[in-house]
C-alpha cells in the first residue's frame, strides 16, 4: 500500500488537498468518491520509512491490547474514529501507530471497521475480520470484541504454557550436547594420551570411548552441521508436499505421550474457535470451514473437511463427528448435548476448558518426567567417561601396590 498526495473537488467545486493510502490510483479514486470527492490528480509520496516498518503488523500482546482498548472505548460510548485516534496517539511503537493510521484513513473514506481490518491482513486474519463483520451486522460489535479478547488471551496463555514446557528441556539438551562435544573433542583425547603411556591393554569401554572420541574429533564439522541441514531439507520437502505434511501430522498425533498432548491442543483450539464463531452468529458450515483452514494439523483439517461435507449433506454436527475416529467420544457427546439443548457454543466451551486443563496437567507431567530423564542421560555420559578413564588408572595403581 502506498501513500498518495491528491487534489480533489467536492460537490461545490472547491479543490481539496490531502493525503491517503491506497494500493493504486483506482482504489484511491473509489475511496474518495464514497465521501463525495472527485479525484483530479494524485502522485505517490516516496516512502521514507525503514524497511522493517513498511509492513507493520500487530503481534501477540499488541493484538490483544488493541482489541481490549477498542472494546473498552466502544462500551464507554466513544465513537469509532475517536477510539482509533486515541489508540493511535497512545501507541508505544511506530508499527502500531502506522496500523491505526491506516485504519482511520480507510474508515474516514467510507470503509467499515471489518473492511479496514481486512486490508491489514498481516495483522488481522480471516477469523477476526469475519467476527467483526458479524458484530457490525448484528449490532453487537462490543460483545463480539469481548469474545475476541477472551479467545486471544486463551491462545496466548496456551502458547506460553507450551513454550515454557519446551524451553527448559531444550536448554538442558543443548547443555548436554555441548558437554559431550567438549569431552569427546578436547578432554578424552588428552586422557587417551595419558592412558596410552601405561603400556597395558585397555578395557573394552575405554577403547570404545577413545574410538568414539576419534570419530567425533575427526568429523565434528559434519556432525554439527548435519542435524540443522537435515532439518532444513526436511522442512523444505514437507513445505512442497501435502502428502508429507499429512504423514508428518498424522505421525505426530500417534507419538506416545507427546502425540496425545498435541491432539488435545489442536482439539481445544478447534472447540474454542468453533464456539466463538457459532456464538457470534456465524453459520455452522462457515465456522467449520474456517476451523478446517486454521486447524494447525493437516490430519485433523482433513477430518474437519469430511465432517463439513456430511453437515452440508444434512447430517447433524454430532453425527458427522461421530463418523470420524480422530475425535474422542467425549467431543461427540458434548456436541450432541449442545444440539439437544440449543447451546452448542456453551458445550464447545466446556470441551475447550476440559482439554485446556488436561493439556496443562499433561505438560506439567511431561516436564517433570523430561527433567530427570535428561539428568540421567548427562549422568550416564559422565559416568561412562569416568569409568572408562579411571578404570585403567585404578587397575594400574592396584598392580603397582601388589
Amino acid at each position: 500500500m502506498s501513500l498518495y498526495r491528491y487534489r480533489a473537488a467536492d460537490v461545490a467545486g472547491r479543490v481539496v488537498r490531502g493525503e491517503s493510502r491506497a494500493d493504486n490510483e483506482r482504489e484511491l479514486e473509489g475511496r474518495l468518491a464514497r465521501v463525495g470527492l472527485e479525484l483530479l490528480a494524485a502522485e505517490p509520496v516516496q516512502n521514507v520509512m525503514p524497511w522493517f516498518m513498511r509492513r507493520a503488523r500487530l503481534r501477540g500482546r499488541e493484538l490483544i491490547n488493541f482489541f481490549v482498548q477498542l472494546e473498552s472505548l466502544l462500551r464507554a460510548g466513544v465513537p469509532m474514529l475517536d477510539a482509533l485516534a486515541d489508540l493511535r496517539d497512545s501507541a508505544t511503537t511506530p508499527a502500531i501507530r502506522q496500523v491505526m493510521t491506516d485504519l482511520i484513513d480507510r474508515i474516514e473514506t467510507g470503509s467499515t471497521l471489518s473492511e479496514a481490518l481486512a486490508a491489514q491482513s498481516a495483522s488481522f486474519d480471516g477469523l477476526l475480520v469475519g467476527l467483526v463483520r458479524t458484530g457490525e451486522v448484528t449490532g453487537r460489535l462490543a460483545d463480539v470484541l469481548g469474545e475476541i479478547v477472551r479467545s486471544l488471551k486463551w491462545q496466548d496463555e496456551l502458547a506460553v504454557r507450551t513454550s515454557k514446557a519446551v524451553r527448559y528441556p531444550a536448554f538442558v539438551a543443548v547443555v548436554i550436547f555441548a558437554v559431550v562435544c567438549f569431552l569427546m573433542v578436547y578432554l578424552v583425547p588428552q586422557l587417551s594420551l595419558f592412558l596410552s603411556g601405561f603400556g597395558r591393554e585397555l578395557p573394552l569401554q575405554t577403547r570404545v570411548l577413545m574410538a568414539t572420541s576419534g570419530v567425533v574429533a575427526a568429523w565434528w564439522p559434519i556432525l554439527v552441521a548435519a542435524p540443522p541441514l537435515g532439518w532444513l531439507l526436511l522442512r523444505f520437502a514437507i513445505a512442497r508436499s501435502e502428502r508429507l505434511r499429512l504423514a508428518r501430522d498424522a505421525w505426530l498425533l500417534r507419538l506416545p505421550l507427546v502425540g496425545e498432548v498435541a491432539r488435545k491442543i489442536v482439539l481445544a483450539r478447534f472447540a474454542n474457535t468453533f464456539a466463538l464463531m457459532f456464538g457470534s452468529g456465524i453459520a455452522v458450515l462457515d465456522a467449520l470451514a474456517h476451523c478446517e483452514r486454521s486447524a494447525g494439523n493437516l490430519a485433523i483439517a482433513h477430518a474437519l473437511g469430511r465432517a463439513r461435507t456430511l453437515v452440508a449433506q444434512g447430517s447433524p454436527v454430532s453425527e458427522a463427528f461421530a463418523t470420524l475416529e480422530i475425535f474422542p467420544t467425549f467431543v461427540v457427546r458434548m456436541l450432541r448435548i449442545g444440539e439437544m439443548t440449543g447451546q452448542l457454543d456453551a458445550s464447545l466451551r466446556n470441551v475447550s476448558y476440559f482439554f485446556t486443563r488436561d493439556v496443562d496437567e499433561r505438560l506439567d507431567s511431561l516436564q517433570s518426567m523430561i527433567e530427570p530423564a535428561l539428568t540421567l542421560v548427562m549422568g550416564a555420559v559422565l559416568g561412562w567417561v569416568m569409568v572408562a578413564v579411571l578404570g585403567p588408572v585404578y587397575d594400574t595403581i592396584t598392580q603397582f601396590g601388589s
